[in-house]
């Protein structure tokens, strides 16, 4: 699925427009979409580099560094963040940096930390 389509259907509008679709099809297609960006969150090291990025555009080497893995492991977090429309890449020479292409995505972390408080405050009731 391509980002238009993708962006089209988080709009609520059909990915092919001259086709007439189903809601309940238009709707899987969203949580497909949604799904996939939330995957692309799955990965500790991911969330670092968000984290990261949110402070400004980081290089590879700057990443790879930061997170102890090899380049080729850090190149793939930043690929499945890309796909996902995350990230955006800048290649300038030899290097490529990185920025977020949605800094709203650091709403979300904010939704989870309290997520996190709130199951150690059940916890301790818990306890």
């Amino acid at each position: 699925m391509t980002y238009l389509a993708i962006w089209l259907l988080c709009q609520g509008l059909p990915a092919d427009r001259g086709k007439e679709e189903t809601m309940k099809t238009r709707t899987k297609q969203r949580y497909e979409a949604r799904a996939k960006v939330v995957k692309a969150l799955g990965h500790p090291s991911r969330l670092f580099i968000i984290d990261e990025l949110a402070k400004g555009e980081r290089c590879v080497c700057e990443l790879t560094d930061m997170i102890g893995a090899d380049t080729s492991t850090v190149s793939k977090h930043l690929s499945v963040l890309k796909e996902a429309g995350i990230v955006k890449d800048d290649k300038r020479g030899l290097q490529v940096w990185y920025s977020l292409s949605v800094p709203c995505i650091l709403n979300f972390f904010g939704c989870v930390e309290e997520v996190l408080k709130s199951n150690i405050k059940q916890a301790r009731k818990a306890v």
